[in-house]
């Protein structure tokens, strides 16, 4: 791959990154809302690197053509400082080889080129760089939840009551915590309301309500996942809003308790902008 090959990698991997952070919200597929302002630094700094590539070669290839200049003089016997090498104007021991670019030691210079090149392989390098720019890779959902253990829920020593409001808005986190581990039991007979996307059981029968969380980017995102009983699965990947309370199964308020809801109405949702938090959920559309 030539430099100007690479120089304009370089640049298209910089303004890919710079479209996807500053003119959508594509970013949101790779990274944490957080890692926002290093994206777009990130692309700045390809973008400037390619620049300073482009200028570079550019001044080599103007010092390249000086130094052709001077090898011809060389090669016509204008070296020495009478303007001839000898009386013939040709170095006897070497001027064949110089006016002809060969090396007498290896036999071949081809004039201080090197002609090695990376593998056509390395072209492949320009597929990640064009979709930044023209295709957006489909977001992670239940084919990825479907295939990743459910993320473990912190320990949390004491809870707070909880409000009077009937539904109750909880995170699919909290709503899990609070089965598992809050001993007041306090969940217990509560309408709450949750939001995610649907994510077919392994066993084909029933369906979880999902979340994939990303702790810094799509590389070490993490599921955390209800259960719903009482409805009929809705299509994969759909985004929903579930009213219900939970459904008995196992010791509440111990680890023995499944993170389950029966759930008494669901409601389609539009899929949020930031969709891979555990965020409260969301007005119903």
């Amino acid at each position: 791959m030539r430099r100007p090959v690479q120089t304009l990698l370089l640049a298209l991997t910089g303004v890919g990154l710079l479209h996807a952070a500053l003119f959508t919200d594509t970013y949101l597929r790779y990274v944490k809302a957080g890692l926002h302002p290093v994206l777009i630094a990130s692309g700045v700094v390809l973008l400037l690197l390619g620049l300073a590539s482009a200028v570079i070669g550019d001044g080599r290839q103007e010092e390249q053509g000086g130094d052709h200049g001077d090898e011809h003089d060389k090669a016509h016997g204008r070296d020495n400082e009478h303007g001839h090498d000898n009386e013939h104007g040709h170095d006897n021991e070497h001027g064949h080889d110089k006016a002809h670019g060969h090396d007498n030691e290896h036999g071949h210079d081809h004039g201080g080129h090197d002609h090695s090149g990376a593998p056509r392989i390395a072209w492949l390098l320009f597929l990640p760089a064009l979709s930044l720019l023209f295709y957006a890779p489909p977001a992670l959902g239940a084919y990825t939840a479907a295939r990743s253990n459910a993320r473990p829920v912190a320990v949390q020593k004491g809870f707070a009551p909880l409000p009077a409001t009937s539904p109750l808005p909880l995170t699919l986190t909290d709503f899990t915590r609070r089965v598992q581990q809050d001993r007041s039991r306090a969940i217990k007979d509560r309408i709450v309301q949750l939001t995610g996307f649907v994510t077919p059981a392994e066993d084909g029968t029933g369906w979880y309500l999902t979340r994939i969380i990303f702790t810094c980017c799509a590389a070490d995102s993490q599921t955390v996942k209800v259960r719903v009983y009482g409805t009929e699965a809705p299509p994969a990947n759909t985004w929903l809003a579930v009213t219900g309370t939970w459904q008995p199964r196992g010791a509440l308020g111990t680890k023995t308790a499944q993170a389950a809801l029966d759930a008494r109405d669901t409601r389609p949702i539009a899929q949020p902008v930031n969709a891979y938090t555990d965020d409260l959920p969301l007005t119903p559309s």
